[in-house]
């Protein structure tokens, strides 16, 4: 093995300003843990200086819940007058990419951080890594173990029972290093051999059992080529790589808190070059970000672009930097959205209201303001002659309380333009808008009278008649009015193509691509106000409509912006007894069919304008236990999260284990449903109470995974086996739910696209987008029995023909 220190390329110097010591810690920023412990070193001389990391794998784009830890840790740097390095722990060449480097690079340049000359891959250190694995051989700390995946994973043992060592454990270290040095030269195939470390099958963290620390993987990688056909696992490569770099401080999320033993295990068994900065780099675990009504999974992201579902990586509705960035999220919303979240040592799920919020904040004071009308119709001003030039009326870029100048010009004629929504013919008493006989105040202009409206041969309204009052011109109130409405002239107000992008899922936990809100994106031609920032400013606020963002899509000649967030949040949530909390959606969400999910019992909801984090409580021994039990090789069985709630709801935890017993294959989709659907429709009441079995819910997730029920038809099922009982596979039959085949779903899309001609037309112009709004239509013609992959597929073909014909 080399032990070198590496060299001054690979390892940067000290800065030459040392960090101050003691009190000039403050920060603006709120404090945490993190930050105290750091400071704490500091002053203790554990560390001259703080060198901290961010080490994403190149294979996603970077999404809300990377940028919590790219902000803690360059923030934390920055503070403390050390250093960041943006290090990519690339050792999966399944999955990775150039594209995927560049994305991450780009997204933490656009949030205001700067690694400098500090970028380094971990595929640099594959020489050293594989020299380090060598000297473990040499110590007889490692040994190259030839059992398949299944017998490895039986002879690990369970949380009660030790683990048996493999009868290859106690191969000689000349045979570790030959068998080892095949590996390397591509002697054998993937899951022939594995080189583990040697520490403890007898221990209570069941990560110490010989823990892998080599595979074969024949895949090119994305930078190495095909030089290597071995590769370092997590556990391995991310604490070799910290000590190479001389990280002080090891941040990671809390999934990451039983790899700790390995992570110090490795350092303490290798002969590594001094700490320059003092004492070795610790691993410290925070909790990581997890944000309601959308999905943090790389891999579910993945999906949601393979399948159409959203329009790529960037796309507005996703939670990546780039899709948040392409909606209008800006670098200094997003760190103010960081620093309101905090560090915690405890998982929660934040409110998207948070989020939305922050953006808010940082847009109102720098956001122009400007009318536009979305679903134009026309006002007929009677009494204005219709010979007579416009008027012009001065109307403020900004409203007082931002304390910036600026106006524009607002142009009032005898036609203008307002929202549908703002007449109505027969109004509640609630209704303060246009209405026969009613007054409204214009905008900038002038209080007008309803006279009457004229309607087509369908009894559609398609123009609203009014006087206006002179004496009230630009704001002049002789009167009291109770409703003042936004409106724009209609020749001269410019066309612009306005996407209302909304949440992504409409429940507030989704865990599956296939739950898409198909409402997320409305696409509609609106008129803008003829004078106004509409070229020079990237953001603007439509007044009474929201945030909004220009779209790289946009032209001179083509306008098109972006919904980036309402005026207010109308994702109200509604407090449900025993503690659930659900979530609804804006008006259209119940038509489209979006069902509020029940989650685990939780503090009752907030208020909106109020969103809160609500803290899972802190997780018992046994919970810790479990979640180590269900975690091999670092792949998770069941999600850890899961593995909590089921410890921490016994009667949940019984049915689980009844269900894996009937289909142990499925352990992850059954531990899914039980903490999820089975809770939520239980409410608290014991699974059994209604007849609901293990074996049940094991037949209907087996339906689910083999493509003969839709997600939607077996909650429907459920909800029956938990009143009743049963079996499911009588329920489906009896209500007719199982998975329609091709040829209805042909028939769907024709009936879709023949009842969507305008929208179809567009599509095949160039609107893309549109494809999401589409397909959300068949699946509810369908009623969420089609496969989404055959819906979209046919979809597609019937898009691309212009006479479809099935």
């Amino acid at each position: 093995m080399t032990n070198d220190r590496p060299s001054s390329s690979a390892v940067p110097g000290p800065p030459s300003a040392s960090s101050p010591p003691g009190g000039p810690y403050a920060s603006a920023t709120p404090s945490h843990f993190i930050a105290d412990i750091i400071a704490a070193d500091l002053d203790a001389g554990r560390h001259d200086r703080v060198v901290t990391r961010f080490p994403p794998e190149p294979n996603g784009y970077p999404h809300i819940g990377h940028a919590k830890s790219i902000c803690l840790n360059f923030a934390l740097a920055e503070r403390f007058g050390g250093r960041c390095h943006l290090r990519f722990d690339d050792t999966n060449p399944d999955r990775e990419s150039m594209e995927y480097v560049e994305a991450m690079k780009r997204d933490i340049a656009w949030l205001g951080f700067d690694w400098g000359e500090h970028l380094y891959f971990a595929s640099d250190y594959y020489e050293w890594l594989y020299d380090c694995a060598v000297a473990l051989i040499d110590q007889g700390l490692a040994y190259v173990d030839s059992l398949d995946e299944e017998t490895m994973r039986a002879y690990r043992g369970t949380i009660t029972e030790a683990g048996r060592p493999s009868p290859h454990r106690n191969r000689s270290v000349a045979e570790n290093r030959s068998l080892f040095s095949r590996m390397r030269a591509g002697e054998f195939n993937e899951g022939e051999h594995v080189l583990r470390a040697k520490i403890d099958m007898a221990a209570a963290n069941m990560k110490l059992r010989d823990p892998v620390l080599y595979r074969i993987k024949r895949a090119r990688h994305y930078r190495r080529g095909d030089d290597w056909v071995i590769y370092p696992l997590y556990d391995f490569t991310h604490c070799l790589s910290d000590a190479r770099e001389q990280i002080t401080h090891s941040l990671c999320t809390l999934e990451f808190e039983n790899n700790r033993a390995i992570y110090d295990w490795i350092l303490e068994h290798l002969e590594l070059p001094p700490y320059e900065s003092g004492t070795r780099p610790h691993q410290y675990e925070f909790a990581r970000l997890a944000l309601s009504h959308t999905l943090m999974s790389k891999r579910k992201l993945l999906e949601l672009v393979e399948q159409g579902l959203v329009e790529g990586w960037d796309d507005p509705r996703m939670p990546t930097l780039a899709g948040l960035r392409r909606r209008g999220y800006t670098p200094a919303a997003i760190r103010a959205f960081a620093d309101m979240i905090g560090v915690a040592k405890n998982n929660s799920v934040v409110d998207l209201g948070k989020l939305e919020y922050c953006i808010r904040e940082d847009l109102n004071p720098r956001a122009p303001r400007i009318m536009c009308v979305l679903d134009p119709l026309p006002l007929i001003v009677e009494n204005f002659p219709a010979d007579a030039p416009p008027q012009m009326f001065d109307a403020p870029l900004f409203p007082p309380d931002v304390g910036r100048p600026g106006s524009r010009p607002v142009t009032f004629a005898r036609e203008l333009l307002i929202e549908r929504s703002d007449f109505m013919r027969d109004p509640p008493r609630t209704f303060h808008r246009l209405a026969p006989g009613a007054e409204v105040r214009l905008r900038y202009a002038y209080i007008v009278t309803c006279t009457g409206f004229d309607e087509d041969e369908h009894g559609e309204v398609v123009a609203v008649r009014c006087r206006f009052d002179p004496d009230t011109a630009g704001g002049r109130a002789p009167r009291r009015v109770r409703g003042t409405i936004h409106w724009v002239a209609r020749d001269h107000a410019v066309d612009v193509e306005v996407r209302c992008y909304d949440r992504l899922f409409a429940v507030a936990q989704p865990r599956e691509a296939s739950e898409v809100n198909p409402d997320s994106l409305r696409v509609v031609t609106g008129k803008l106000e003829g004078h106004g920032p509409t070229l020079t400013e990237t953001h603007l606020q439509f007044e009474r409509q929201g945030y909004f963002v220009r779209d790289p899509d946009a032209t001179a000649a083509r306008l098109v912006f972006n919904r980036t967030v309402s005026l207010k949040d109308s994702w109200a949530k509604r407090a449900v007894t025993a503690g659930t909390t659900s979530s609804s959606g804006e008006a259209g969400s119940e038509e489209a069919g979006a069902r509020p999910r029940d989650t685990l019992p939780r503090d009752a909801a907030t208020p909106a304008s109020s969103p809160t984090v609500t803290s899972r409580p802190t997780p018992s021994p046994a919970a810790e236990a479990l979640r180590a039990a269900h975690l091999v090789d670092g792949a998770p069985v069941i999600a850890i999260e899961d593995a909590e709630r089921l410890v921490a709801h016994p009667h949940l935890a019984s049915l689980f284990a009844e269900a894996v017993a009937a289909a142990p294959s499925r352990s992850e989709a059954l531990a899914r449903w039980t903490v999820n659907e089975v809770a939520a429709a239980t409410k608290g009441d014991p699974p059994t109470r209604g007849g609901l079995t293990g074996a049940a819910l094991a037949t209907l997730v087996a339906m689910v995974a083999d493509g003969r029920l839709s997600v939607a038809a077996a909650k429907s099922v459920l909800d029956a086996l938990v009143r009743d009982g049963g079996d499911p596979e009588a329920i489906v039959a009896a209500q007719g739910l199982e998975r329609i085949g091709d040829e209805a779903i042909a028939t769907s899309v024709v009936e879709v696209v023949t009842q969507h001609p305008d929208e179809v037309a567009r599509y095949r112009a160039g609107e893309k987008k549109l494809l999401g709004f589409l397909l959300g239509r068949v699946m509810r013609a369908t009623g969420g029995r089609a496969d989404a992959g055959t819906a979209r597929r046919a979809l597609l073909k019937a898009l691309d023909d212009e006479q479809p014909s099935f």
